[in-house]
């Protein structure tokens, strides 16, 4: 007996036996449309259970790992449409002192990073031949913010052919829409997504945990530890964006960033430790000041790094302290005269 007659038996190993290979690329496939880890993992959970409900409605037409993406994609579209899953978050409202005037003001934007741990089970698959985008560039939290600003249908669209390189007419089949629709919305989302991403002639980012890499973010960690403003900015583009979503203030600039930092009341005055993980294939940090009444440091965000060249040329910031455990980070440190030469 197969694995999918046992399974439509009611065999619970065997629905695993099916599906198992799959759950870590539909997990990264949930996070791409929601960029959210959590909506991500509800929504994969969601995604099984519908398959097992379903799984006599399988007519094997697609194959398992096709039929699994559609169910996922669409219970994402159903997520979005579901406003009330997602905090509303005031401007503002996580900052203890009035911040600077922004360089601009944005649209508030959902997005979390996504821990490079949950990757090392995303099986190394080529995408289809239709793919645009090399999986790196998929997953780095510029690509993945600039999809948030795509509307649902067009997000799932453009993740489906030029990511995944799935052809038009099976995209259709996944969204139950026409060729027409699907190519006319991946059409926009191609102009809208292009105006959002950094421009073609940036220098590249050095090689994933490379020596060049290292380099760099150890100059931005030991600035940043020590209140620098000057070093800090250092290595720092001239055109380097902060952010801090969902906040829609955005800062660019070494003198919009250093009047941020400087007007920080914590700034030069609690110390400061950056413990290093990984987010969106990108340097990452979790970020703890240390308590003012007991040798303790306490969890005060995370900080994800985008490199170009020899520099940093992009600082995200999330407030969000309930993301430190997919991160494996705990959200107090031991603090001591030592704590800057810690692991």
């Amino acid at each position: 007996m197969t694995a999918l007659a046992r399974a439509r038996a009611g065999d619970g190993e065997a629905f695993r036996e099916l599906t198992d290979p799959y759950r870590h690329e539909l997990q990264l496939h949930c996070y791409r449309i929601l960029a959210s880890v959590q909506d991500a993992e509800d929504i994969l959970q969601e995604t099984l259970l519908a398959a097992w409900r379903g799984l006599d409605g399988f007519e094997e037409r697609a194959s398992m790992r096709n039929w699994l993406y559609k169910i996922a994609t669409n219970r994402c579209l159903n997520a979005l449409r579901d406003s009330g899953r997602r905090p509303k978050t005031a401007a503002g409202s996580v900052f203890l002192s009035p911040p600077p005037e922004p360089t601009r003001r944005g649209e508030p934007l959902w997005l979390q990073p996504y821990p490079d741990t949950l990757l090392d089970d995303v099986p190394d698959a080529a995408p289809g031949p239709e793919a645009r985008y090399e999986s790196r560039e998929a997953l780095a939290l510029a690509f993945v913010a600039g999809l948030q600003r795509l509307p649902p249908r067009q997000r799932a669209v453009l993740v489906l052919r030029d990511v995944l390189g799935y052809p038009a007419a099976e995209a259709a089949q996944m969204l139950e829409t026409s060729q027409v629709s699907v190519n006319s919305a991946l059409q926009r989302a191609r102009a809208t997504l292009g105006g959002q991403l950094p421009s073609p002639g940036r220098d590249r980012a050095p090689a994933p945990r490379s020596p060049r890499e290292r380099e760099i973010v150890s100059r931005f960690v030991d600035a940043f530890e020590a209140a620098d403003i000057e070093r800090l900015v250092s290595v720092l583009t001239d055109d380097t964006w902060m952010t801090m979503p969902p906040e829609p203030l955005e800062y660019q600039g070494h003198a919009a960033i250093a009047e941020f930092y400087v007007t920080r009341t914590w700034w030069g005055a609690r110390p400061i430790k950056l413990v290093p993980t990984r987010a969106n294939g990108q340097p990452a940090f979790g970020y703890y000041l240390q308590d003012a009444h007991v040798p303790i440091a306490h969890a005060n965000g995370l900080i994800v790094l985008t490199l170009a060249g020899d520099k940093v040329c992009a600082i995200t910031r999330f407030g969000e302290n309930s993301l430190f455990p997919f991160f494996g980070l705990p959200r107090t440190l031991q603090w001591s005269q030592n704590a800057h030469n810690d692991a």
